[in-house]
């Protein structure tokens, strides 16, 4: 099944070089202007925080929360990256990984208030909204994992137990992890709106639809980032960009999915969860959005 998907896709770039070219223009912009600059200086600073000399938290509840505040707010991968470091060092043993991974999962903070909020909505109130919904169902998850970890307590590997790594200094193993994984955000992104572009294509010669709404049908599949400009770039001023908006970062896309199970499975980390709240996400976030957005206006 999957030879057949990659031997289309490379007829279909042989076939659209000038179309696959301006996917993968489209995917560079779209990351050095919306994500690289949001992404990397979150993502090296929770790095190089979590590899300071420290204590840990007592409660096995409070590494829980610790762990939400650094990962959850950069976007993503950040919180997929925090919770592999901390299954990697021992500090988190591996479902508690795969639950936390699923629970620590969240578009950037100022991805939402900067380019959702102010760029595509003109209103940093939206980004806002949108930022207390999803983090909203977020801690909810959070507050129930903490109490059944509170009544049920997984048995705590002490610390003698815990494998030691030979490390560099805090900041250059920060600055090292964190420029892989923007290798990996930049090459999904990239690769995926190549794809999506020539989906796009595709599916407008073999369908009645133009080339606009076969991108929106399209885009967010596969890049969440593209699938938001295509949305606003077709409904702007719409109720329905509104509704468009929170689904399509309920969905994330193939893209973030890559990169979370790349950088989870690098740990160890299983991501059923992660799938059954991004389900969730799909189904509670927009709705209670759109809600909100109502009773705001």
């Amino acid at each position: 099944m999957y030879t057949v998907i990659i031997w289309c896709l490379i007829a279909l770039f042989l076939l659209q070089p000038g179309l696959a070219r301006e996917g993968a223009v489209f995917g560079i912009e779209l990351f050095t202007e919306a994500l690289l600059p949001y992404l990397l200086p979150y993502l090296i600073l929770t790095q190089w925080l979590l590899r300071l000399p420290g204590k840990e938290p007592k409660k096995r509840t409070g590494t829980y929360w610790k762990t939400y505040l650094l990962g959850a707010f950069g976007g993503f991968p950040v919180g997929a990256v925090s919770v592999s470091h901390q299954v990697r060092d021992g500090r988190l043993s591996k479902r508690e990984g795969a639950l936390l991974t699923a629970i620590c999962h969240a578009p950037s903070s100022m991805l939402l208030i900067g380019y959702v909020g102010n760029e595509l909505f003109g209103r940093a109130s939206v980004g806002w909204l949108l930022m207390a919904v999803i983090h909203g169902l977020n801690l909810i998850f959070l507050l129930i994992l903490s109490i059944r970890t509170t009544l049920h307590p997984e048995h705590r590997q002490a610390s003698a137990d815990i494998p030691k790594r030979k490390t560099g200094s805090p900041l250059t193993e920060s600055l090292r992890e964190s420029s892989q994984t923007i290798v990996l955000v930049a090459t999904t992104v990239v690769f995926f709106s190549a794809v999506g572009t020539v989906a796009a294509d595709l599916l407008a010669r073999l369908s009645p639809l133009d080339i606009q709404t076969a991108g929106m049908a399209v885009f967010p599949l596969f890049e969440m980032t593209a699938g938001l400009q295509t949305a606003h770039d077709l409904f702007s001023g719409m109720d329905l960009h509104a509704a468009l908006t929170a689904l399509i970062l309920s969905m994330n896309g193939l893209s973030i999915h890559l990169q979370v199970a790349v950088i989870a499975r690098g740990a160890g980390i299983r991501m059923r969860w992660y799938a059954v709240a991004r389900l969730a996400h799909m189904v509670i976030v927009p709705p209670v959005f759109m809600l909100l957005l109502s009773i705001w206006n």
